[in-house]
């Protein structure tokens, strides 16, 4: 039996996700006025990443004041990195203060969306049955929510433990156990200091090394807290210098690439300050250009590998098996537990849902050479369809939260102009000249200099960055040119 949404009308909006973009879309939705909206959210709770990923160790690599709203700023963050725990307390105050809860339905996955035209409407359907319908439809599902695990083989053969770092088994205790974790991205980076003294043994299998400099984290002090509290606007100018800090790496990334040099100067004095065994540092030198892969900050990494009960394993591995890990040396290595490191499934956007838009379009189809969307937002052929953090609008250099506040504005922007509209459509055209620049300016960015990474599809196609200023981007998202779009009345 199908069951429709609580409410027959259709919606003014249905936002799929409730983590960073949805909750934040939704806040800016009330205080403009528009109420008609719900979140669907897969899970039990609100929170995406931050809900997903209670890995030991947790933290951003985006400084606290940052990583939160600019219309909602929090004094009272304990340290300049905030922990998982803390942001996602953040994300929960966020939902109680603007009473969201009663607008989310939880353990609600979407399992397709197909637009219809005459009637300018989404119809959505979920995994168990319920079906909504809205005028509006905003995908707001992240980049970094589906693990990806690695095709090896005898995967499932492993008699022992395994998870992903994201689905992090809390319940087994890895204090004795021989552990193989397999990956060095930037989870691993974190957890992997926080168990090594607890395991017997930890072997870490490393594909390829990642550029890791200090972390300027520390714990805020009490009068420290205490004064921002007292005046909120110091945490307003801490917020700003610390943009624009973040800011002016961008050059590096995208203008000047040569500037990566004193990067690099930081990464070696990190390298030799960690490890003392100079042999042993030259195995953890990266074989691309910095920057082409995420830079990862870290102050207890390198000194972890270095202890006497952690190995790094640099051959590659063949096979998995019922008792350990095998590489290419024919050596096995026998574990308890495996852990996967391997990061998530970044380039491919909004699956495993099915968006059916005009003349029955697939979105996976109009994809299959690389998600691509107008400013990350609109695709031509899906009226009414926004996306949050989608393709392209990833950053190497500053918060997505900043991002993500520029499309909060250009999306309410193209929900009021929806009044009196059946809907929306981008031109082909405007998608097309846009793109075509996007990727001419990302051909001189250090992320195409001669690297694989989660930024790219497996063709070579940057789907993930933009390759410029946030502020451009917040220019170009101030408000939506209704010229954009065939307005269908």
């Amino acid at each position: 039996m199908t069951k429709t949404s609580p409410s027959a009308a259709p919606l003014r909006v249905l936002i799929i996700g409730a983590g960073f973009a949805g909750m934040g879309l939704a806040i800016q939705l009330q205080r403009a006025g528009i109420r008609d909206f719900l979140l669907l959210e897969k899970a039990s709770d609100l929170g995406g990443t931050w809900r997903d990923n209670r890995y030991p160790g947790a933290a951003c690599d985006v400084p606290s004041h940052l990583y939160s709203f600019s219309f909602e700023p929090k004094t009272d963050w304990s340290r300049k990195f905030a922990p998982q725990a803390e942001i996602f307390a953040y994300q929960q105050h966020c939902a109680d203060k603007y009473q969201l809860r009663p607008r989310i339905r939880f353990n609600c996955e979407v399992a397709s969306a197909v637009f219809d035209g005459e009637a300018g409407l989404w119809q959505v359907s979920c995994t168990d049955g319920q079906t909504f319908s809205a005028q509006a439809l905003v995908t707001a599902c992240g980049q970094l929510n589906r693990p990806l695990v690695p095709r090896i083989p005898g995967l499932d053969s492993f008699t022992g433990e395994a998870f992903h770092s994201a689905r992090w088994n809390a319940e087994y205790d890895l204090a004795g156990k021989r552990v193989a974790v397999i990956g060095t991205g930037a989870s691993a980076i974190q957890f992997i200091p926080q168990i090594a003294p607890q395991v017997a043994q930890l072997h870490v299998f490393q594909r390829s090394a990642a550029y890791v400099l200090s972390k300027p984290d520390r714990a805020y002090r009490r009068w420290e807290i205490a004064l921002m509290g007292r005046l909120p606007w110091l945490q307003k100018i801490d917020r700003g210098l610390k943009y624009l800090q973040h800011e002016s790496r961008v050059l590096a990334f995208t203008v000047f690439p040569k500037m990566m040099k004193g990067m690099q100067f930081l990464f070696r004095q990190n390298l030799k300050r960690g490890i003392q065994n100079p042999a042993f540092r030259q195995r953890l030198v990266p074989d691309y250009p910095m920057g082409c892969k995420r830079i990862l900050i870290s102050n207890d990494y390198y000194p972890a590998l270095e202890r006497a009960n952690v190995e790094v394993v640099d051959e590659a591995i063949t096979a998995v098996t019922e008792t350990g890990v095998r590489t290419a040396d024919g050596r096995e290595r026998e574990v308890d537990a495996i852990i996967y490191g391997t990061g998530f499934a970044a380039t491919d956007f909004l699956a495993p849902m099915h968006s059916t838009g005009l003349g029955g379009r697939e979105l996976n189809a109009a994809w299959k050479e690389g998600a691509e969307a107008y400013l990350g937002i609109s695709v031509s052929g899906f009226p009414n369809l926004f996306i949050l953090y989608g393709p392209n609008t990833n950053l190497g250099h500053n918060s997505i939260i900043y991002m993500l506040e520029s499309q909060f504005a250009y999306v309410l922007g193209c929900i009021q102009h929806l009044q009196g509209l059946r809907y929306l459509d981008l031109k082909p055209q405007v998608q097309a000249q846009f793109n075509q620049q996007l990727h001419k300016d990302n051909e001189h960015s250090i992320w195409q200099q001669g690297c694989t990474s989660w930024y790219k599809t497996a063709s070579g196609k940057n789907t993930n960055n933009w390759p410029g200023f946030t502020l451009t981007y917040r220019h170009h998202t101030r408000r939506p040119e209704l010229s954009n779009y065939d307005c269908v009345r």
